[in-house]
């Protein structure tokens, strides 16, 4: 018996949106990053059945007619008198023992699984020549060119169970050793065939396919990137072994290598065109020309994971221009990636703006103090501290992204003498008391019309200068006639002043070193927006530089 399979020629590409990236692999050491961003894509690691096992569900299509226009490659449905007018029918081969075959069987899939849903999970294995959705058995085949591609595609995902919309996924051999195609009924099925060039076209030359480092550009970096978020990102799809920064012509760019070339092609096809905040800072990935990264420092510009014991080095030298390799090729691939937005790291959590934040000092965090702290890094909207548990509290904030920056940053931040724990919460919103309630003590506030927002306007310098908790403080918006020795003494009040200095061409700006970073996020919390003249409040943020 056969099965019959009619796809479609001389159809242009169209875009195959890469839903649903490879699974997890173990990150590397040392060291971690140092908040724990949350990704959204959750893999199982549980074994699947050995390839020798009995078949299963795949049996049951053995005497069933293929549903067609609708059921097995499209994806939308049709009535059973449309699919008694359809021609194709699946006429499955002699079950055998499920050897190494090119053919792949895929099962488990959701109902609302799409050819666009599928395909991608096959790409980085090799090229795919056939591809046959079975839309209403939850099953997929898919055939590569040569044996070896489908079995490694069967062994990774052995160890690393696929997803495809957010539903464990089944990978084995098939018993079929090709998929025929019935020529006496030609059927005409856009999505599949465009869905299949596609993939072709994002696999790229074959002298790609060994290549284990990507270049990244970061376009539109309105919100500061680091190597840890890079790491954040790029970890999900394999063993990252080097990451190496720097900025060329005003742009930032890294180079990261993986430790094998399914990972890195993973990754290029699944973040390509990829914003990883709101609107700005997207990625252009392409292939590296160099064949390995040679790391010297292991500091905030560049990180070998495979060997910690490196020195920290001068950072402020950015050995990476010598890896500054002009590239050809940029831009989206030709399957046209890059049109969809992907959830992306940094806007995980289904774009929670809610934040739960543990461990507070009852006594000291108000309200006004997490609104404080947390507006560094975004709009608060609003603040509940827990009635019943005074240690914990909601902090909800105008974006995702802010939310996410808030807790890449101040996780784990000691805090009044007390290490605070930043996660995203279950919650999507912050509920005010509701009218004739009983008065919670002050304990939720709502902040929305603030005057004290810092980013309210779209742009702003303000979305440029965001960093991490730091000992030094820039402070702005001071009046011609405050003196040095002022300042000093309004922050000697918070801990020791260890440096300070007037911006040279500019006094309305200084910066200010504290004794340690607990002090200078008392001071902040403490003097932003003090009044130092009717007009001029203090404004005070973290700063990267050094005095």
């Amino acid at each position: 018996m056969y099965l019959c399979w009619y796809p479609t020629y001389n159809q242009a590409p169209l875009h195959v949106p890469p839903v649903h990236p490879l699974p997890t692999l173990p990150a590397p050491g040392p060291p971690p990053p140092p908040s724990e961003i949350i990704l959204p894509l959750q893999f199982a690691t549980e074994q699947i059945f050995p390839v020798s096992r009995k078949r299963g569900s795949e049996e049951l299509m053995s005497h069933s007619p293929m549903v067609t226009n609708g059921t097995g490659m499209s994806p939308h449905h049709v009535d059973s008198a449309d699919m008694n007018n359809d021609a194709k029918k699946v006429k499955l081969e002699q079950s055998q023992a499920a050897t190494v075959s090119k053919v792949v069987h895929l099962r488990g899939l959701p109902i609302e699984a799409s050819d666009q849903d599928v395909i991608p999970l096959g790409i980085p294995f090799g090229r795919i020549t056939n591809f046959l959705l079975l839309k209403q058995k939850n099953q997929a085949f898919m055939e590569f060119s040569d044996e070896r591609q489908a079995e490694s595609m069967v062994l990774y995902y052995t160890n690393d169970k696929p997803r495809v919309r957010n539903k464990d996924v089944y990978v084995q051999f098939s018993n079929h050793k090709e998929l025929k195609i019935d020529v006496a009924h030609p059927y005409q099925n856009t999505n599949t065939q465009a869905a299949l060039q596609a993939a072709q076209a994002i696999m790229g030359s074959p002298e790609e396919m060994n290549k284990t480092i990507l270049r990244v550009i970061i376009d539109n970096m309105v919100f500061q990137i680091n190597i840890d978020i890079l790491y954040q990102i790029f970890c999900k799809f394999g063993t990252i072994q080097k990451i190496i920064t720097f900025t060329k012509n005003n742009t930032y760019q890294a180079v990261i290598q993986f430790s094998d070339p399914v990972s890195a092609r993973s990754a290029r096809m699944t973040l390509d065109g990829q914003n990883i905040y709101n609107g700005c800072c997207t990625m252009r990935i392409d292939y590296s020309k160099m064949t390995s990264l040679n790391v010297k420092y292991n500091n905030e510009k560049s990180r070998d994971y495979t060997n910690p014991s490196l020195p920290a080095g001068d950072a402020s030298v950015d050995q990476a221009l010598t890896f500054a390799v002009p590239m050809s090729g940029f831009g989206l691939t030709a399957a046209g990636m890059g049109a969809a937005r992907l959830s992306m790291p940094l806007q995980s959590q289904a774009g929670n703006c809610v934040l739960l934040v543990s461990n507070l000092d009852e006594e000291m965090v108000t309200p006004d103090v997490l609104f404080t702290l947390f507006g560094v890094y975004g709009d608060v909207q609003r603040v509940k501290i827990l009635f019943n548990k005074k240690d914990n509290a909601l902090v909800q904030m105008a974006e995702p992204h802010h939310a996410q920056l808030a807790k890449t940053y101040l996780d784990k931040l000691t805090l009044y003498g007390k290490q605070i724990r930043v996660a995203p919460s279950k919650h999507t919103v912050v509920q005010m008391p509701k009218e004739g309630q009983q008065v919670d003590s002050g304990l939720t506030r709502d902040y929305t019309n603030s005057p004290l927002h810092r980013f309210k306007r779209p742009g702003s310098k303000n979305c440029q200068n965001i960093f991490p908790p730091s000992a030094v403080l820039h402070l702005s918006n001071i009046p011609s006639n405050v003196p040095e020795e002022q300042l000093k003494d309004m922050f000697a009040e918070y801990g020791t002043v260890k440096g300070f200095k007037f911006f040279p061409k500019d006094r309305k700006m200084a910066l200010i070193q504290m004794g340690s970073i607990e002090e200078a996020v008392k001071a902040l919390i403490c003097l932003h927006n003090y009044p130092l003249s009717e007009s001029n409040h203090l404004r005070v943020s973290f700063s990267k530089s050094t005095i």
